[in-house]
């Protein structure tokens, strides 16, 4: 007769993990929304560190341990995995629309500033030699 020992607190574990990351995402969320993005929880060191911890412990988990955990406990894992990747999925809409959103007005200041540095057009027979821009502003076009 074999003694099994039970891997649960494991799945347990990534469970509590897991839960206390939804909520500091669900968190950067509401920051982003309400525009606000110095108030996201993602930045404190201690989430950084609970995530880099999560990710290790979820890279060396055997799904094995998963279907060999109690019914009751498969089911909550079930449950809290699917919510923390549509909570991820939201959490990176919601980045990439504050990104495009910014970029966007990097991208129009320097338009504007540009234009406004131009010189004004006269008519003539020769053309007013156009200065090179330096550039309204730095910003990176690729990302």
């Amino acid at each position: 007769m074999s003694i099994k020992v039970s891997d649960d607190p494991k799945l347990e574990r990534l469970i509590v993990m897991a839960e206390r990351l939804i909520a500091a995402l669900e968190s950067d969320i509401a920051a982003l929304q309400d525009g606000k993005p110095a108030n996201m929880k993602s930045l404190d060191p201690e989430i950084q560190k609970l995530t880099a911890i999560y990710g290790r412990e979820a890279h060396n988990f055997d799904p094995g341990l998963a279907q060999s955990a109690r019914p009751d406990l498969r089911r909550r894992f079930a449950t809290i995995t699917t919510k923390f990747r549509e909570v991820l999925q939201l959490h990176a809409r919601a980045l990439t629309r504050v990104k495009n959103a910014s970029e966007g007005m990097v991208q129009a200041i320097a338009a504007e500033v540009e234009r406004l540095n131009a010189p004004s057009r006269t008519y003539g027979a020769t053309p007013p030699a156009r200065p090179q821009s330096a550039g309204a502003m730095v910003f990176n076009r690729v990302v």
